[in-house]
């Protein structure tokens, strides 16, 4: 049995991390069912999203639509009350350094299948009717914002919650900030077809409801909502990098 909220989880931030974990778990167990003691942290995030007995864990919309929909059981959406996005939702900012962007921009992507590192940023691309130069995958949003800054690439795209993230634990410039994308269904929470989602999302709401003030305010977490299977599956999927 595995869990593993691996999205969001700074090392800044894995005492909250792990004490959301901890209210999940007692109230699996108070509802009779079993769930691991700890999160998991390391492996690779696709052999946990498809564990069969994965008890609950946190993926990317992107990855989700793409290969995970019939493969996984959606939970919940949280909801981390971002500007401008309505609850559960999520968005992508448009990071650059100050002044003229060059007339094909070198791009920082995080992952091929990440909707806030990639298929946000293809699609404000296309509203910009802007061509892209080369690409670098950098394997992380913090490494895009750190190519960025450090002049390798010209443009990225960071997803919101973590945008505000490196604001506060990593002294990112907010005046890299140059645009922010529409929103879009925030990331699921799922679990292995094996479990029923709804007694999953129940617990989860029941461990949303009794976070303490501090880790409420660490995770920025103000609950979970209920967004229909359709609208992750709505969006279309990128063009390959």
């Amino acid at each position: 049995m595995i869990a593993a909220l691996p999205m969001y989880d700074r090392p800044e931030m894995s005492g909250a991390t792990d004490a959301f974990w901890g209210y999940i778990r007692d109230a699996l167990h108070h509802m009779g069912l079993t769930a691991p003691a700890a999160l998991t942290r390391g492996p690779d995030p696709w052999a946990i999203w498809q564990d069969p007995s994965l008890v609950l864990a946190q993926t990317c919309g992107l990855p989700f639509r793409a290969r995970l929909h019939d493969k996984v059981a959606l939970v919940a959406t949280p909801d981390y009350g971002l500007p401008g996005c309505p609850p559960g939702y999520y968005n992508s900012v448009i990071i650059a350094r100050p002044g003229p962007l060059p007339r094909r921009p070198r791009l920082a992507i995080n992952d091929p299948l990440s909707q806030s590192g990639w298929a946000a940023l293809a699609a404000w691309l296309t509203s910009q009717e802007m061509a892209h130069g080369p690409v670098t995958v950098t394997g992380a949003h913090a490494a895009s914002a750190r190519a960025v800054a450090d002049g390798l690439a010209d443009l990225a795209a960071i997803d919101a919650q973590t945008w505000r993230l490196l604001l506060r634990h990593a002294g990112a410039n907010p005046a890299f900030e140059i645009a922010r994308t529409p929103p879009t269904p925030g990331l699921p929470l799922i679990t292995s077809l094996a479990h029923t989602p709804e007694v999953i999302a129940k617990a989860v709401a029941q461990a949303c409801a009794a976070l303490d003030p501090a880790t409420r305010a660490a995770l920025d977490l103000q609950g979970i909502v209920q967004i229909d299977k359709a609208a992750y599956l709505a969006l279309p999927l990128p063009p390959d990098p």
